[in-house]
């Protein structure tokens, strides 16, 4: 779909930059990026730093959330979930970005805002654009309730940085050639990777002295 508006220019070129260079990149260079004149672009559109991280985030939603929706349907029809299934809701519609929508930087762009509020703040799972993302993390909570509770949140807290970092490499690795946009066998080990960070059993440990 062509880019028709400069705020779209914007967010796109924020998107790469932020992916390449990190948070920090000069919002002039993103207005550069976008054939923005004004350095203050980015200000006019988005108020602030904050606010043009918080619209990039925005504008993948949509996406992501229509299609998580229809992946947690069809399971729904099966009559029964687990870990796995979950995870695949969760993931399998950021991969497609790429393969679907020649989107080849927002896991990047992800990697990098990790431990941005508009990403981290658990209000966000309250958005109606995060329903999907807000019942998987409630089944999964569910799907993991024989570890200990503190456990078991502290490993789901965990699941979006490792999920952020496993994305990114993958987008660095076919970006290099090295690994198909498509390749379903390289989507389904993320999956299973994540899903051990999940399951992995409990080990006692001696105290350190």
């Amino acid at each position: 779909m062509a880019v028709t508006s400069a705020r779209e220019r914007i967010i796109l070129a924020a998107e790469q930059l932020i992916a390449e260079r990190g948070p920090a990149v000069p919002l002039r260079d993103i207005a550069a990026s976008a054939e923005q004149r004004n350095n203050s672009a980015v200000q006019y559109h988005f108020g602030s730093r904050d606010g043009l991280i918080e619209a990039v985030v925005e504008h993948r939603l949509v996406t992501l959330e229509i299609r998580r929706l229809e992946l947690l349907a069809e399971q729904a029809g099966t009559g029964e979930t687990n870990v796995h299934d979950l995870l695949e809701a969760l993931v399998i519609p950021m991969l497609e970005l790429g393969e679907r929508h020649g989107i080849h930087h927002y896991a990047r762009f992800l990697e990098q805002i990790h431990t941005h509020p508009a990403v981290t703040d658990a209000a966000n799972l309250a958005s109606a654009q995060r329903t999907s993302v807000r019942v998987i993390m409630q089944q999964l909570d569910r799907e993991l309730a024989d570890l200990p509770k503190r456990l078991r949140l502290r490993r789901l807290r965990a699941l979006p940085t490792v999920l952020f970092a496993l994305l990114a490499d993958h987008e660095r690795a076919v970006e290099a050639g090295k690994v198909a946009v498509g390749d379903v066998a390289a989507w389904g080990e993320i999956v299973d990777m994540l899903a051990g960070v999940l399951t992995a059993p409990v080990v006692e440990r001696a105290p350190i002295r």
